[in-house]
């Protein structure tokens, strides 16, 4: 009996800096050193005081003095720090994904594909975004996260957001923008099978801890107008996963009129229950 060869995988790296996110940032080295293998990780750390995760393996990690800066100053500062390891690593490795470290791109279960393997066998032009799903706690259903397990079995709904339905990966030299939502000077194109969920709103108690350490200000504004996305994942109507691909042709062809590089929704919130079947990524 003869056996198909197995495709060669490309070889791919991911990307993060971080700052005071033990937290996301372990779960992130875990989930992508899973998928790539650790050692094909590249993290900043914004601080020579920052804690390196146990889990960090053979992680290449970078610590970096501290900068106080203003948030826009500061996103463009992170961006090019970014830009410039990407484009020194795309001259060894195909593909890098860059992300923050709360935002996971995984592929649709039912490829029965890997990661690896559906991005070393999909073509890429350019650039490849997921679509995006930000991830919250249901109020009224969902109880307080429990930290030491996974994290998707425990919330079952996502606002659909084009904030992440961001362009991660790119094999070209080109430049992201702030916060990687965007590439500089090129349109995205959003995969059927991929999609960027991101955790930030994942519990509103790790949101209040934050927003204290910040001062009582900002807790107070948090317990006053709440978190928009759990606000919208605990009291919009949950939709089915056909809204996926709804939003995904939508996001393909629709852009806001101030900001042409990114995709639109036309406005409309939706929130969807989450397919049981992403809960196979391990997050």
């Amino acid at each position: 009996m003869t056996h198909k060869p197995t495709k060669q995988l490309k070889k791919i790296a991911a990307i993060t800096m971080a700052r005071n996110d033990e937290f996301f940032l372990s779960r992130w080295i875990k989930y992508y050193g899973d998928a790539i293998g650790t050692e094909n990780l590249y993290i900043y750390l914004d601080g020579t005081d920052q804690k390196i995760p146990k889990n960090a393996g053979d992680a290449h990690i970078t610590k970096l003095p501290h900068h106080d800066m203003a948030r826009a100053t500061g996103d463009k500062y992170r961006i090019g720090l970014m830009n410039d390891l990407a484009r020194e690593l795309l001259k060894t490795y195909d593909i890098v994904i860059g992300c923050d470290c709360d935002e996971f791109l995984i592929v649709d279960p039912n490829t029965g594909k890997s990661l690896a393997e559906y991005l070393s066998e999909t073509k890429i032009k350019n650039t490849l975004s997921g679509l995006g799903l930000d991830v919250g706690q249901n109020m009224k259903h969902e109880k307080t996260l429990d930290a030491r397990a996974p994290l998707l079995p425990q919330r079952e709904y996502a606002l659909l957001s084009t904030r992440y339905t961001k362009p991660v990966v790119k094999n070209a030299p080109l430049d992201w923008g702030s916060g990687f939502h965007s590439i500089s000077g090129h349109n995205f194109h959003i995969d059927k099978n991929l999609y960027l969920l991101h955790f930030g709103a994942v519990d509103m108690q790790m949101l209040e801890h934050k927003a204290a350490s910040r001062g009582a200000d900002w807790l107070n504004h948090l317990r006053r107008r709440g978190n928009g996305t759990i606000n919208a994942t605990s009291n919009l109507p949950a939709h089915d996963e056909k809204w996926l691909r709804i939003a995904r042709t939508i996001q393909t062809y629709a852009r806001p009129i101030y900001a042409l590089d990114k995709p639109g929704m036309f406005g409309l919130k939706r929130v969807v229950k989450i397919p049981s079947r992403f809960k196979q990524s391990n997050i």
